[in-house]
């Protein structure tokens, strides 16, 4: 663990694709940045998503305007820097399975196309042909949206952090902050730092790292299994879109095997239960994978806000600003949040009005909001 330096302008704390991202934008601006991270670099939130980075997110336009923005990012950052990002277009299949998910589509699809994003309704015929899984007698209809890439949750921190020390950020794993005092004095078991501006960007240890600065971000941390399964005799050896199913289910090919999301098992029940339950999801909406055998892939714990959108803002009492609550949605939003912190950072203005962003919106009112 080697030493901290005296100051900085900006400390960020938390070393994955949130905050490797910001520390990059930060250094590249001129900002001098140093990020502390609790363990390595992406060990948190960032590796235990699909790996999926898309640019349509059902009923929030907001959303996807930042990961629209984020795509761009993600291509221009390719390019920029030669880093290999590893995104491989695969699309995003949304089934409907009721006349209601097919109007809330319809009743939204201006909105989303206003924020950029690429997507039509499908018939049920063609969700089949985009995804050969697909029962199309079980479903009404699907969302398309192209704009979707596998890519590698790995390869994206590393690039971003590669970046911001050749800008000249200063990154230090293995780093837990102990304690933030009101002047932006940041105190780890390395030695203590003083920064002009506190970003806290720490995924689902956000709120405990506030608290130490007596600021509250509504987070909740949310444990995630994700499951793998045969890929089915004569299943298409192309690569399956992103599929998400209203039970919560997802699916998407994963090299030769199939990637299964569906949260975790519930308070209540045991995981022998809750595999039960996801087999019976599976086998239903796309048959098949009737019987198909399920196993663990990996698990992780994601920083959740009450409404599924992230808090991207500042503490209005000290030089506090934040990035976290992004819900399984990170990878999708990085570099657009990175981008509006450096905003906030160089008080300049940000290409987004961020006031729907802050946490006044879940803590205005009532602290039971949360």
């Amino acid at each position: 663990m080697s030493r901290l330096p005296e100051r900085a302008d900006a400390v960020v704390i938390g070393g994955g694709v949130i905050g490797n991202s910001t520390a990059c934008q930060l250094a590249e601006s001129g900002v001098d940045t140093v990020l502390l991270e609790r363990g390595a670099l992406g060990s948190g939130s960032s590796g235990t998503t699909a790996g999926v980075v898309r640019t349509y997110f059902p009923g929030n336009a907001l959303i996807s305007s930042l990961a629209v923005r984020s795509l761009a990012a993600y291509h221009a950052f390719t390019e920029r820097t030669g880093n290999d990002l590893g995104l491989k277009r695969i699309g995003l299949l949304v089934l409907f399975t009721d006349e209601q998910q097919v109007q809330e589509f319809r009743d939204t699809r201006t909105a989303q196309q206003a924020a950029g994003v690429e997507v039509e309704l499908v018939t049920a015929a063609e969700a089949a042909r985009l995804n050969p899984l697909v029962d199309e007698r079980t479903i009404l209809a699907a969302a398309w949206s192209p704009e979707a890439y596998a890519c590698d949750p790995a390869a994206i921190v590393r690039g971003y952090a590669t970046a911001a020390q050749q800008a000249g950020a200063v990154l230090h794993t293995e780093t837990p902050v102990t304690g933030i005092d009101p002047d932006g004095r940041v105190h780890t078991p390395a030695g203590s730092i003083r920064a002009d501006t506190v970003v806290c960007a720490a995924g689902p240890w956000a709120g405990t790292v506030a608290a130490l600065a007596d600021v509250r971000i509504p987070v909740t941390t949310y444990p995630v299994d994700m499951l793998l399964t045969d890929t089915p005799a004569g299943a298409p050896r192309d690569a399956l879109p992103m599929t998400m199913h209203p039970s919560s289910l997802r699916i998407r090919s994963w090299g030769d095997r199939i990637l299964v999301g569906m949260g975790r098992p519930a308070p209540d029940e045991t995981r022998q239960a809750w595999l039960q339950r996801v087999s019976h999801h599976l086998g239903t909406a796309f048959p098949a994978l009737a019987g198909s055998g399920i196993e663990h892939g990996w698990s992780g714990d994601l920083d959740v806000s009450p409404d599924g959108m992230a808090f991207i803002g500042r503490d209005d009492s000290r030089p506090f600003l934040y990035a976290a609550g992004f819900s399984g949605q990170g990878l999708c939003q990085a570099p657009a949040a990175g981008e509006i912190i450096r905003d906030l950072v160089l008080g300049k203005e940000s290409w987004i009005d961020t006031a729907g962003l802050s946490t006044a919106r879940c803590l205005s009112g009532s602290a039971e909001t949360a």
